[in-house]
């Protein structure tokens, strides 16, 4: 992962990072990486893995799409509460992994989040972390909430974290692309931060605000939402133009092109690529 983020990050890019749900979703999002010639972070949850029952079997499958890919691919666990379901990750081979501790309070989050941290770089593992709220689902992403840059640095030296998750405007599961992002707390944010900063909840916010989020300091960029959206579209309308399809392979493929067109879009929106493409 350090490779892959590096040069994003310090060339002001940003690395598109999307969250997988089915095998389909993690062939569209390599498949719209290639089209754009970029980098690309497949996002498997700890939603996701409850869905399947189990890390493994969809982690296993991601993981073989990311090697076959033609650019560069990282499998990351994203949003892990559980340090056990982290160890799992990386013994499966994950290069990286979010885990969120937001949910707890300040000292509770430093100190689970530096355990981890350590025994996941022992391994040659990136971390991602954020700095949250205490309690309540939305964590550093609830609408309302705002990083402090100077909390924010304190949060990465105490942690050793190598990307941090912040708060500036988004939050999840958004419908609407209408989120209003905090740009000059970005770039305080970056002046601050010595790692890179992430922003989830990015399938609320508009294309040109996006793009200048990354010119203000952020690098990694987290959509799900998007993709779901328009992958759905996509099999409703395949399935309303033929009632009497049956052939999940008939109406889930035009799924999965929608969501390589979207996946590729957004990489140029977020200037994934660099001026020779990778």
């Amino acid at each position: 992962m350090s490779d892959v983020v590096a040069g994003p990050a310090a060339r002001g890019r940003g690395l598109g990072a999307f969250n997988v749900i089915h095998l389909e979703h993690a062939e569209a999002i390599v498949a719209g990486a290639e089209r754009a010639g970029a980098p690309v972070v497949l996002q498997v949850s700890e939603n996701c893995a409850a869905y399947h029952g189990a890390l493994a079997p969809i982690g296993r499958a991601v993981l073989e799409v990311g090697r076959a890919a033609a650019v560069p691919v990282v499998v990351h666990l994203d949003h892990a509460t559980s340090a056990d379901l982290v160890r799992e990750a990386v013994a499966l081979g994950f290069g990286s992994v979010m885990f969120d501790a937001s949910a707890l309070g300040h000292d509770a989050n430093v100190a689970s989040t530096a355990e981890v941290t350590a025994r996941c770089h022992a391994g040659g593992i990136w971390v991602e972390a954020e700095l949250g709220e205490i309690g309540g689902k939305d964590g550093v992403h609830a609408p309302h909430a705002r990083t402090d840059p100077g909390e924010a640095a304190g949060y990465v030296a105490a942690t050793g974290v190598d990307a941090l998750a912040v708060a500036v405007g988004t939050s999840h599961a958004m419908p609407t692309r209408d989120a209003v992002l905090d740009l000059p707390l970005i770039a305080r944010l970056r002046a601050a931060v010595p790692v890179p900063l992430v922003l989830h909840g990015s399938s609320g916010v508009p294309d040109g605000v996006l793009t200048a989020a990354v010119a203000h300091g952020m690098t990694k960029i987290n959509i799900a939402t998007r993709l779901n959206e328009v992958y759905t579209a996509a099999v409703r309308g395949r399935l309303a133009a033929d009632p009497r399809l049956v052939d999940p392979r008939r109406y889930v493929a035009p799924g999965r092109d929608a969501v390589a067109a979207e996946v590729a879009r957004l990489l140029d929106v977020i200037r994934a690529a660099g001026p020779h493409g990778r």
